[in-house]
């Protein structure tokens, strides 16, 4: 048993117990609403992580076919690939198909309605192929009430090698989403416009066996989830400063930080230098628009406990610059050679920063180490 003040910094932590907590919450809610939960597996990219809140045989969702292959090695067969496919992953799709992986794949226009329905011949078994439909003018997407919706899904079906499986949204505004109020009532948008696209279909004689929505922000929310197939979320597996700018978790539902250490400091300006910069933490200064600011992350004690008002004001590729928001001089607790914790911003982002991660159960020793899935 390795204790975290032993590790080479900057290493990436994951707090078990808290994971498991918060897949535990998600999955009582989904239970409680009545609909099937399909956890996407993009934040962490671990087996041993999504053993815990996606266990086989749970269908997951993937952002990369390099996930899509490792999970379905380690036994997962009902695949939702939520990125739209391009053409030069055919192989990538093959392979998975010729594994008895069930793959539905993501379009959403016209003209990669098109292009999927051409290059139908190079797949050597049939594959799944669901239409992303835009909730709230925040990504991709086709409206539920656009016309070429039903010609793009009468291509799929009329094409040989191809099932049209339904349709799937992602209610991006949901990150601007501050309250319980305006949560919910994204969660019924995203709902009511999937719902919509579904119907139109089906009364074209295009039934949707799949219809699936979610958001980390929006799978928590209260509202009428009849009629959906399915719930997809992600990041509650950790949750993150972005969540938690947003009420839907708090800090200490963060169950994922970065282990640093204190390598100087700059008096005059009461700064405390790390050695996770940009390459550890990520760029990502998602909390910018929130209440408060978080900059590139908040500091923790080696224990995960915040410490007030400490946060990374910015970074270098390897440095990173702690200060406190009221501009306070810096005392014992950060101290030269001082172990610390960074709670994320994003965790998708910084999680991706690592190719493996140290996992705790009391959060002062590793008692296992759990490797990424890296690639596309």
């Amino acid at each position: 048993m390795q204790l975290l003040t032993t590790l080479i910094t900057p290493a990436c932590i994951i707090d078990e117990p808290k994971m498991a907590a918060n897949a535990q919450r998600v999955a009582q809610h989904c239970e409680q609403q009545g609909v099937a939960l399909r956890p996407h597996v993009k934040t962490l990219r671990s087996l041993e992580a999504a053993s815990i809140y996606a266990p086989v045989p749970m269908p997951i969702t993937v952002s990369t076919l390099a996930e899509a292959h490792a999970f379905s090695e380690a036994g997962y067969q009902d695949i939702l690939y939520a990125v739209g496919l391009s053409p030069n992953k055919f192989e990538q799709v093959n392979t998975l198909l010729n594994n008895a992986v069930t793959l539905t794949v993501v379009i959403d226009s016209t003209t990669a309605a098109e292009q999927l329905c051409a290059q139908a011949s190079m797949l050597e078994q049939p594959l799944r192929v669901a239409i992303e439909i835009d909730v709230d003018q925040q990504r991709a997407g086709m409206a539920a009430i656009d016309p070429e919706l039903i010609t793009v899904a009468n291509k799929i079906a009329a094409t040989p090698s191809l099932i049209f499986a339904g349709v799937m949204a992602h209610a991006g505004a949901s990150y601007g989403c501050f309250d319980a109020t305006s949560r919910n009532q994204m969660a019924q948008q995203e709902c009511q416009q999937i719902l919509l696209a579904a119907k139109n279909l089906e009364e074209a004689g295009l039934p949707c066996a799949m219809i699936s929505a979610g958001s980390t922000p929006t799978v928590l929310a209260n509202a009428s989830r009849d009629g959906l197939t399915e719930l997809r979320a992600g990041v509650y597996a950790t949750f993150d400063l972005v969540m938690a700018g947003l009420g839907v978790c708090s800090y200490t539902d963060i169950a994922l930080s970065v282990l640093t250490c204190v390598i100087g400091h700059q008096k005059d300006k009461n700064w405390v230098l790390v050695d996770a910069g940009w390459m550890a933490l990520s760029r990502d200064t998602g909390t910018q628009n929130h209440a408060e600011d978080c900059g590139y992350g908040l500091v923790c004690d080696i224990e995960g406990n915040v410490l007030d008002g400490w946060y990374v004001s910015h970074t270098n590729q390897e440095h990173g610059v702690i200060k406190h928001k009221d501009g306070l001089s810096p005392g014992a607790a950060f101290a030269y050679g001082t172990m610390l914790r960074i709670l994320p911003v994003h965790a998708c982002a910084t999680a991706g920063q690592f190719n493996e991660y140290h996992v705790t159960q009391d959060n002062r020793s590793i008692q296992s180490i759990w490797p990424r899935i890296v690639g596309w």
